[in-house]
């Protein structure tokens, strides 16, 4: 598939250039729509194309919407590269696609589904670290955010393939935090914990389609909190970290999880 260019809007010129990868979700949406209202030009990148346009529809200020295959390596270097023809540079870069897999144990995960979770989640940051850092090199200046997960932290039954590539990323984000911290590249991740989004909704079905109500209650109650977290939450931390504010953090990992990695509930 192609990358093609969807939606454009220009009104500004003049402020930092953010891309999002996974945009059309509700993290990356939440994220764009933060940073979109604190001034900056936004390339949104989706594998689908009419969600992404739908989701961004009301979005307003400088905006790139482009549809791309991250795990492609030929597309990963044409949304990084449409961008930088429309821009001229890449402040920041948050690494958000990622998909779950569905629910089941290890032996009964089909290993096309195990190699798609690996080829979006860890290629696909893979492919946009070695596209990006190059460019972020020239600059002197850059900064990523990885979205990896709690279940990058410590591991979930029926998860597998999921749980190995959030586990993948944060290796990722470490090197290449290393690699770019002599040229003022700083690379980060966040781990969100249960949040209300598609995924999440996915998720729950997956381990209960008769009773996903039942699931999400179990998780809930897991959670210090006693809730799950809104996508907006997970953003603010996300985009503390795109910005200069947290110019001393690089190569870290970040929880935002209504406290489900303090400790058991009791």
């Amino acid at each position: 598939m192609p990358v093609k260019e969807a939606v454009t809007s220009m009104t500004r010129s003049d402020s930092k250039v953010a891309l999002i990868t996974g945009a059309s979700g509700g993290i990356g949406m939440a994220c764009a729509r933060q940073l979109a209202h604190e001034g900056a030009s936004l390339v949104l990148v989706d594998v689908d194309r009419d969600r992404l346009a739908e989701a961004a529809a009301d979005l307003g200020g400088n905006k790139l919407l482009l549809t791309a295959d991250v795990s492609d390596a030929a597309q990963t270097a044409g949304y990084v590269h449409q961008a930088l023809d429309r821009f001229g540079r890449i402040d920041t870069a948050l690494l958000n696609a990622g998909i779950e897999g569905g629910i089941a144990s290890i032996e009964n995960t089909e290993l096309t589904t195990y190699e798609k979770v690996m080829a979006v989640n860890v290629r696909g940051v893979w492919l946009a670290l070695a596209q990006l850092l190059p460019i972020m090199r020239d600059q002197r200046s850059g900064s990523i955010v990885v979205t990896s997960s709690i279940t990058g932290l410590r591991g979930t039954a029926g998860q597998g393939a999921y749980v190995a590539s959030k586990h993948a990323v944060l290796g990722l984000m470490k090197v290449a935090a290393l690699e770019g911290a002599p040229h003022g590249i700083r690379v980060n991740a966040v781990c969100p914990g249960p949040t209300e989004t598609r995924m999440m909704t996915s998720i729950e079905s997956g381990f209960d389609a008769e009773h996903p109500d039942q699931v999400k209650a179990r998780i809930v109650a897991g959670v210090a909190q006693k809730r799950y977290g809104q996508a907006s939450e997970i953003a603010s931390v996300i985009c503390f970290l795109a910005s200069e504010a947290a110019s001393y953090c690089t190569g870290s990992t970040f929880s935002v999880d209504g406290g489900s990695l303090a400790g058991p509930v009791r």
